[in-house]
C-alpha cells in the first residue's frame, strides 16, 4: 500500500485525513500545531516534526493548506526531499497561478496533481467531498476516493481554476442571500416569510447554506478565495461581495466563523 503524507489539520485536514486511518495505507501527518496530531496518533499515524520529515518515505503527499502562502512554505521544506515517483495531491484552495509556480519548481520524476474538494466540513467527516483534479489525475484517483468522488478536469491548474468559480459562485449567493434579507428587513417583511419566498426561486440553493449549522466555511478564507477570483479578472458584483467578506475577517469575533455569519453581518450594516 502506498505510504500516505498528510499535511495540514484544519477543519478540513483533519476530518479528510481521518479518512485514511481506516484504510491500510502507512500515514504520517503534520500540522504547524503539533497537538492537532495527537488524535491521530493514537490510532496508529505517525507524527512527524517537520514538512520534510512528514514526505521523506511517502509515496504520496496531500497538503491541505489554508493559502498560497502556507503551501509555499511547505514547499520550501519538503521539495528537496521528494523522491522520484512520489506523487503530490495539493488539495487546497491556492488558485491556478499557484500552482503552476508549484509545478515550476517540483522535481524531475514527482508528479504534481491539484486536487482542490467542493463540500464543507460534513461532507468531508462522510467521506463524500467532490474532488476536482487537475493534471495525472489516475496517478492519485484510488487515494483521493478515500474522500469522496474524483473529477479529472483537465490539464495541470484546470482544478484549481474550476474551484475558483463553485468558490465565487458559494460566496456570491450566501451574500445575496444576505442582501435580500435586509432589503426584506427595510421593507418590513417577516423573515420567515422571505426566506421561504427565496427558497424556492433562482437563490433556492444558496438560502440552506446561508443559514446551515455545524459547517466551517472560514470567513478569512472566504476573504481570501474572493480575492483569488477578482484577482483573475475585473468581476465588479464579486468586487462589492469581497468587500462583504474582508469587512467581517478583520473583525475578531467573526474573521474565523462558518460563511453563515456574514448574514447577520449584512443585514446589520445595511439597516
Amino acid at each position: 500500500m502506498d505510504k500516505i503524507a498528510f499535511l495540514g489539520l484544519g477543519h478540513m485536514g483533519a476530518a479528510m485525513a481521518r479518512q485514511l486511518l481506516d484504510t491500510d495505507h502507512p500515514l504520517t501527518v503534520w500540522n504547524r500545531t503539533a497537538a492537532r496530531t495527537e488524535p491521530f496518533t493514537a490510532r496508529g499515524a505517525t507524527a512527524a516534526a517537520s514538512p520534510a520529515d512528514a514526505v521523506r518515505d511517502a509515496d504520496v503527499v496531500i497538503t491541505m493548506l489554508a493559502d498560497a502562502p502556507a503551501v509555499h512554505g511547505v514547499a520550501e521544506e519538503l521539495l528537496p526531499v521528494l523522491r522520484p515517483g512520489v506523487r503530490w495531491a495539493e488539495m487546497s484552495t491556492i488558485g491556478p497561478r499557484a500552482v503552476r509556480d508549484l509545478a515550476a519548481r517540483v522535481p524531475q520524476g514527482v508528479t504534481l496533481v491539484d486536487a482542490p474538494v467542493m463540500g464543507s466540513t460534513d461532507k468531508a467527516e462522510a467521506g463524500q467531498l467532490g474532488i476536482l483534479a487537475g493534471g495525472d489525475a489516475a496517478s492519485v484517483e484510488t487515494v483521493l476516493a478515500h474522500f469522496g468522488t474524483v473529477t479529472p478536469t483537465g490539464p495541470l491548474g484546470s482544478a484549481a481554476a474550476l474551484k475558483l468559480v463553485v468558490n465565487a459562485s458559494l460566496l456570491g449567493g450566501v451574500a445575496l442571500v444576505a442582501e435580500a434579507l435586509a432589503l426584506g428587513d427595510a421593507l418590513g417583511l417577516p423573515e420567515e416569510t422571505v426566506r421561504r419566498t427565496l427558497e424556492s426561486g433562482a437563490l433556492g440553493g444558496a438560502v440552506p447554506r446561508a443559514f446551515a449549522e455545524g459547517l466551517h466555511f472560514d470567513m478569512a478564507l472566504a476573504r481570501k478565495d474572493t480575492e483569488l477570483a477578482t484577482d483573475a479578472v475585473a468581476l465588479p458584483v464579486m468586487a462589492a461581495i469581497r468587500e462583504h467578506y474582508a469587512a467581517a475577517a478583520q473583525r475578531p469575533e467573526t474573521a474565523h466563523e462558518d460563511i453563515a455569519r456574514i448574514v447577520a453581518h449584512i443585514r446589520r450594516q445595511d439597516t
